[in-house]
């Protein structure tokens, strides 16, 4: 297996070419680790070139430890006693850093894995550090990493205005198909924040790699994110969301299961497989979670096991899974209602989608799957071709 070479080693082979004499803030969570396993503020804390002043942490947390919509306070990394800067607190406001917490800074590392959909929030934490960056004149260092799920594939539709919110802050389609480096870039021109930008690029990625073709380490961006297969399925079943159905947290298998007390486990799978979706297969599955919906209930439903990741749809998969449910089991189905991720004003089935359309004509079945997937088309060709002018990797 060919070895990628990430964006922080190559920074650590060369510090004093980033970094030299710097006051050094990092933004990073428990995926920024080296080759070696060991966290990159354990090496660059060592290194007496610079001085390590800072960490900043997204949601979940510098360790990655706490789970979703649970703020984070600040604190201090244990190993180094390294002040630690929460950007995931209890307001809206927390998720962007204030200009003065950047004030004895010189440069603003940025090391974390993303997964390639829309809805993980680390590349919105990125893009706010970034304002707040160019306000104080403060230069950001990203240093890039694989899109895990491939760089070659785009779905979905783009967030349209009224709609944005920290699982959508800005136009992009559900898979985006870039590394965190290409996105940067996308939003430093595009949104027009302008900040002193530098991305350290990975050597050895091709774009159509799957993470498990890297030769890197897999560590789980988030607690809920275990596998390289929980990202190939999270485009879609992270809608699951949106609903008052178990997306399987508090399960070993998280967005692989899906379901709730009351579905018919074998009559839903037997309707899903009749779809005929590509590249995969549902199985019927009971479930019990830990903790959050259904915790200490036995839920029916299904897994997904997914038989050819190259021709998979994630979105329109998970769209799928909602309207079978939501059509066959209407007792039981229920879209949420709780306030989610800092907002109340507007259902987060809304929020994930992008715009209610999703919503309002999914349940009454106006729109077949293949209609739903050609409603996308007129965004993803407006999107394309910019994504195109940032690509950095063949």
């Amino acid at each position: 297996m060919k070895k990628v070479t990430t964006g922080l080693e190559r920074l650590l082979a060369e510090p004093k070419k980033y970094l030299k004499g710097k006051r050094v803030g990092l933004l990073i969570n428990q995926t920024s680790v080296a080759e070696d396993g060991r966290p990159s503020f354990i090496h660059l804390n060592r290194n007496v070139d610079f001085k390590l002043v800072k960490l900043f942490a997204p949601e979940h947390g510098v360790y990655g430890v706490d789970q979703d919509m649970v703020n984070v306070d600040h604190g201090s990394e244990p190993a180094t006693g390294v002040p630690v800067v929460s950007l995931y607190g209890k307001d809206h406001a927390s998720l962007t850093p204030e200009a003065g917490l950047m004030k004895n800074i010189d440069t603003l590392v940025f090391d974390i894995q993303d997964i390639g959909s829309r809805y993980y929030t680390f590349i919105y934490t990125l893009a706010n550090c970034m304002q707040t960056c160019k306000e104080a004149g403060v230069p950001v260092v990203v240093c890039d990493r694989p899109n895990p799920i491939n760089g070659v594939q785009v779905e979905g539709n783009l967030v349209r205005e009224g709609w944005h919110s920290f699982v959508g802050q800005y136009s992009l389609p559900n898979r985006h198909g870039m590394t965190v480096g290409e996105l940067a870039k996308w939003f430093n021109d595009e949104l027009k924040i302008g900040c002193d930008l530098t991305v350290v690029p990975m050597k050895g990625w091709k774009r159509k790699m799957w993470y498990d073709e890297t030769g890197l380490l897999w560590v789980s961006p988030s607690p809920n994110m275990p596998r390289v297969s929980t990202a190939t399925v999270y485009p879609g079943m992270c809608l699951i969301e949106g609903t008052q159905l178990s997306e399987g947290r508090g399960t070993t298998l998280p967005f692989e299961f899906c379901g709730a007390p009351g579905i018919d486990a074998h009559h839903l799978a037997e309707i899903l497989n009749a779809d005929k979706l590509p590249g995969v297969l549902f199985r019927p599955q009971f479930f019990k979670p830990g903790f959050q919906k259904y915790a200490g209930k036995t839920c029916g439903g299904v897994q997904m096991h997914v038989t050819d990741r190259d021709i998979f749809k994630p979105l329109i998969t998970g769209i799928a899974v909602i309207r079978a449910i939501a059509q066959l089991f209407p007792k039981v189905f229920k879209w949420r209602t709780e306030p989610y991720e800092f907002v109340s004003d507007r259902p987060a089935i809304d929020l994930l989608y992008g715009h209610p359309e999703l919503r309002e004509t999914l349940i009454p079945g106006n729109h077949s799957l293949a209609d739903i997937e050609a409603s996308w088309q007129a965004n993803l060709e407006e999107f394309e071709p910019i994504r195109q002018k940032y690509l950095m990797y063949s």
